[in-house]
């Protein structure tokens, strides 16, 4: 049995001891960022640049961190986001992380490429899931992918938009990370692989690997083709509200996929307001990278996001304890923001104001 440090009382924590403990190849596929980590490192500077103005004297009687999504109450607006082979970390991979989701009322995304079948996870676990898609070449195993979420009782699907290729991680590459055998994308079994880039093409990049990349029209399909709701994941620029709405997307996830595909993009929580303003409470907005405290939490949502995903730190937390890592680091973070609701006088998470917090310059 895992034994969780006695010290470990922080999402912090649960970092360094993910650092101290896990194979270094593993490590730098998990923590490592794009290019030089400039975005990377800005996820996390853009919350230290912002300050919370507490109100004095505040009426917590009926105070609660408690919220709805799509119509859906949310225990408190935290969300497991997607993150591949949770295997790397521990044995029993994503179902461990099921049943710590479920264990503290959290809602969980399901990554396309778990080490788990989703089927597994879905009958694992007894909080509500949302899958991640990634796009397919062939349109008919998106199709099946989308369909077996729905038959396994799926809430949402998340499409990720920003990494139609794999970003430059030379953390990853100087490691040497390679798959270990036995973990592989168990969803995508039996299904067309994506193209491979053909040098002799005279492109990298282009010629192959973008084979198939999905644009506006294939979401505005896939919106036709399910019942559940499609919210896109990788959203940075408020130009593509619009576009993202006319395509029948049902939310939007401020993200820049933890700063691991394209380096020198702005921080997600420092274009959240504009992302929010554009939306104008036409759909939720969520937001992505970088969130460790509950404090983090409260900003985002004072800075227009509905809610809040977790990756690295899941990871993290389920290679030091396992499941009940994984359940203690988000009972920890649900309690620091009730903590910080308490002491800045929020007593609701619905609309909070925008005056609860200040923008250093």
């Amino acid at each position: 049995m895992t034994t969780i440090p006695a010290d470990c009382v922080s999402l912090f924590d649960y970092e360094r001891y993910f650092h101290e403990r896990v194979d270094p190849a593993i490590r730098a596929y998990i923590a490592g960022a794009a290019a030089d980590g400039i975005t990377q490192h800005e996820n996390r500077r853009a919350f230290d640049r912002v300050r919370i103005m507490p109100r004095a004297l505040v009426d917590l009687s009926t105070a609660t961190a408690s919220t709805t999504l799509f119509g859906e109450t949310l225990d408190y607006p935290i969300l497991i986001g997607p993150t591949a082979w949770h295997k790397l970390v521990c044995e029993p991979g994503e179902m461990a992380t099921a049943q710590a989701a479920s264990l503290t009322r959290t809602w969980m995304t399901v990554s396309t490429q778990a080490s788990v079948s989703l089927e597994a996870i879905a009958q694992a676990s007894s909080a509500p899931l949302w899958f991640q898609l990634y796009m397919q070449p062939q349109w008919d195993d998106t199709l099946t992918l989308v369909r077996r979420a729905e038959q396994a009782g799926y809430r949402a699907l998340v499409v990720t938009v920003d990494a139609p290729i794999n970003g430059i991680r030379n953390v990853e590459q100087r490691a040497g990370f390679r798959l270990p055998p036995g973990i592989e994308s168990v969803n995508l079994r039996g299904l067309a692989r994506a193209p491979v880039a053909d040098s002799r093409a005279g492109s990298p990049v282009f010629k192959g690997m973008l084979a198939g990349a999905p644009t506006w029209s294939d979401i505005e399909r896939l919106a036709r083709a399910t019942t559940l709701p499609v919210v896109l994941k990788g959203i940075l620029n408020p130009a593509d509200v619009a576009p993202a709405l006319a395509a029948g997307t049902a939310g939007l996830i401020v993200s820049n996929h933890g700063g691991r595909t394209l380096d020198t993009v702005p921080a997600t929580l420092d274009v959240l307001p504009d992302i929010a303003a554009a939306v104008n409470a036409r759909v939720p907005v969520l937001l992505d990278g970088a969130v460790r405290r509950g404090t983090d939490v409260l900003k985002a949502l004072a800075l227009g996001a509905q809610a809040v995903l977790l990756g690295q730190p899941v990871l993290h937390a389920l290679a030091v304890g396992g499941v009940a890592g994984v359940a203690h680091m988000l009972t920890i973070l649900q309690t620091e923001l009730e903590a910080a609701m308490a002491l800045a006088g929020v007593s609701k998470l619905e609309q909070v104001p925008r005056e609860t917090v200040r923008l250093l310059p």
